[in-house]
């Protein structure tokens, strides 16, 4: 059985997830402590989107397949951002060095930006031969807004992707609870759209800035 080959994403993605696990395995071996050994699982959850946003591209027309991975992508799409979130564990841990504990962090939060900002071009790439390019910017803006609140709710009252099925009830009716209160959920609706504009603007500088320095002549 012939074995498929790695691609470049897949390269870069190893490479910056191998970067995190072996500090934070240097970390543990040095301490014999499991202090920030929740990363491999929010690592695991924030690569989803990633692998989703794969098949997607793979998927030749718009069909209840595509429709569902596209679902499932959008619905795991927080856990990758997530990761800028796990900061706030950050915080001097003696006997180790807190410039370490800072690059274990920074690290965890750069691989969230990364595994988000591919799969976000993933499903750029899926949607413009689908939908008017026109609306294509538009559209993957939108789609930060429920990323930044499903960020909002997974930090701050502990919900999981999997609680839409485990839990629907509970979500919709904190949901609900946030969008017909909205002066009341004042922090969350804030939380969600500057989260959402933060990662627009990497999204966007990500996108324009290639073109713009083989074009710029002055800096």
């Amino acid at each position: 059985m012939k074995l498929k080959k790695i691609n470049d994403i897949q390269k870069l993605v190893s490479i910056s997830l191998g970067f995190t696990l072996a500090l934070l395995a240097a970390r543990g071996l040095y301490t014999g402590t499991l202090t920030y050994f929740f990363y491999p699982w929010n690592l695991f959850l924030g690569v989803l989107p990633v692998f989703f946003s794969g098949l997607l591209l793979e998927e030749k027309r718009f069909n209840y397949k595509s429709i569902l991975l596209l679902g499932l992508w959008l619905l795991f799409l927080p856990n990758a951002p997530y990761l800028l979130t796990d900061i706030f564990h950050f915080k001097e841990r003696p006997p180790v060095p807190m410039w370490f504990d800072l690059m274990l962090v920074v690290s965890g939060a750069w691989n969230g930006i990364l595994f988000c900002m591919i799969s976000l071009f993933r499903v750029e790439k899926f949607l413009k031969t689908r939908v008017n390019s026109r609306f294509v910017n538009v559209l993957m803006f939108l789609l930060l807004i429920p990323c930044g609140y499903g960020i909002y709710i997974g930090r701050y009252l502990r919900y999981n992707s999997w609680d839409v099925v485990t839990n629907p009830e509970g979500l919709i009716k904190t949901s609900t609870h946030h969008i017909h209160h909205p002066v009341q959920s004042l922090n969350v609706w804030m939380f969600t759209f500057v989260f959402a504009t933060f990662l627009g603007i990497i999204y966007f500088t990500i996108k324009k800035l290639p073109r713009l320095l083989h074009t710029t002549r002055q800096f």
